[in-house]
């Protein structure tokens, strides 16, 4: 339980640093159920890794699964933040059709808030 809460806390203070994030059409929001929402979406699922040291949050990757309007497919994100100041959005477009050709996409950001 303790491991828990910490985690959570951990999680509540790393996306107050972020606030908000733009990322060519792609807006990052912090909020307070613990996930990053793009473009207002709550991700399917969210990870994050420290590039550096542990609690380095000047060097950190997130990456997270969003939903799409159309079935099968899905967008996965990868938000890296590197010496506090150059962030990248990598963008895949996921697709249940193994057959499908691969969509890629890099944005500079730009915090806002």
């Amino acid at each position: 339980m303790k491991f828990y809460f910490s985690f959570l806390l951990f999680i509540s203070i790393s996306f107050t640093a972020l606030a908000e994030v733009h990322c060519g059409d792609f807006i990052l929001t912090s909020s307070n159920d613990g996930f990053m929402h793009i473009n207002g979406v709550r991700p399917e699922t969210q990870q994050f890794d420290f590039l550096g040291d542990d609690g380095d949050y000047n060097n950190i990757k997130y990456e997270w699964i969003v939903g799409t309007n159309y079935p099968g497919e899905w967008l996965g994100i990868e938000y890296i933040k590197r010496d506090g100041k150059k962030r990248i959005l990598n963008v895949e477009v996921v697709q249940a059709d193994m057959n499908a050709p691969k969509q890629f996409a890099t944005y500079n950001c730009v915090k806002t808030k």
